[in-house]
């Protein structure tokens, strides 16, 4: 996301001097860098998990920290210590050089912070092609936060509680943006972590792959947005960071924005043309969630942005960039 970022800033902004911060451990972020390059932006390589990397930089107006280990499954077969050190003390690191230069602070926390468990407990319907929740839209930002989180979200929830008292006690405004799956071009989809790009990916390149948990069948549902849809809402909240200081808000596709893994299955074959062999795996991962939908309710009450792009038109997008740069993914991501 981080690189998808700083490009449409310098798209929308020219004036604006943009840095990207990255120690390109992703596998495939290199591929970003001569697109940083072309748009303007500068980029520095640096790791949040050290302030001196950050403190080097010259003086700043605003902060997008979207720096995190995104994957849920990180800290479950490995130490966590990496993760911890990038998504908590990260941005900590992060809030000091906010501090120093009493510059705006834009968090990207995730939906991971709600409990699985508790989320897992609501009450749903399953149809021919989905699991439905009942009686509600979606999850709001009052959704009780007591219960296991998986360990990405632990840290993520760690950071929002730092993130909350640095704006607290130093005045520094602050957003919490909470947002559901991220999806879009030259996002490097794994299995564990962007499981759209990683679906039509698989699909172009005629790979096989697993319905994990919930009976095998594929009826999970998670909503997701599309980059650009994010990317414009973070442009107003750094254009206007007083309407926008020491807001928390969820910020996702919703019930019309959202797939189950059997409908992004059906949809990849339509775009792609192939079909791939879908194996059945009906064992749980940690931390797995049947639904997640977002309740963005306090989001559109403060601002008219809303999504535009409909899950269908992003998967859309998404292929038309694997298929334009096949070659290029395929050969950073290797067999991942």
């Amino acid at each position: 996301m981080g690189a998808n970022l700083c490009i449409g800033l310098a798209e929308r902004h020219p004036e604006w001097r943009i840095t990207a911060l990255d120690n390109l451990k992703r596998r495939g972020s290199e591929l970003n860098l001569p697109r940083l390059r072309a748009a303007g932006v500068r980029f520095v390589h640096g790791d949040v998990r050290s302030l001196g990397d950050l403190l080097a930089l010259d003086k700043v107006d605003a902060i997008v920290e979207c720096s995190a280990e995104p994957s849920a499954l990180a800290g479950v077969h490995e130490s966590p210590d990496y993760l911890v050190q990038s998504n908590l003390f990260g941005a900590y690191n992060c809030l000091e050089l906010a501090r120093r230069d009493s510059a705006q602070f834009v968090f990207i926390s995730t939906s991971r912070v709600y409990p699985y468990a508790a989320l897992d407990a609501l009450p749903f319907t399953e149809t021919d092609t989905r699991f439905e929740l009942d009686g509600v839209e979606g999850v709001t930002e009052a959704f009780p936060l007591e219960g296991a989180r998986t360990l990405y979200g632990a840290t993520k929830l760690a950071a929002e509680h730092l993130v909350t008292d640095y704006a607290a006690v130093l005045g520094i405004p602050t957003v919490i943006n909470r947002c559901g799956v991220i999806a879009g071009p030259w996002q490097m989809g794994k299995v564990d972590q962007g499981v759209f790009t990683y679906w039509v990916l698989a699909h172009q390149t005629r790979r096989p792959l697993s319905y994990i948990g919930y009976g095998g069948v594929g009826k999970q549902v998670r909503d997701l947005i599309h980059v650009d849809d994010v990317i414009e809402l973070i442009d107003r909240q750094l254009s206007a960071p007083e309407v926008w200081a020491g807001r928390l808000v969820n910020v996702g596709g919703g019930r019309a924005g959202s797939l189950s893994l059997a409908e992004t299955t059906a949809l990849c074959q339509e775009l792609t043309g192939n079909v791939v062999p879908v194996g059945v795996a009906d064992s749980d991962r940690p931390g797995d969630v049947r639904i997640y939908l977002t309740d963005a309710s306090r989001l559109y009450a403060l601002t008219d942005w809303r999504p535009l792009r409909s899950a269908a038109e992003t998967l859309e997008d998404i292929a038309r960039w694997v298929r334009d740069n096949e070659a290029l993914v395929v050969s950073a991501l290797g067999a991942s």
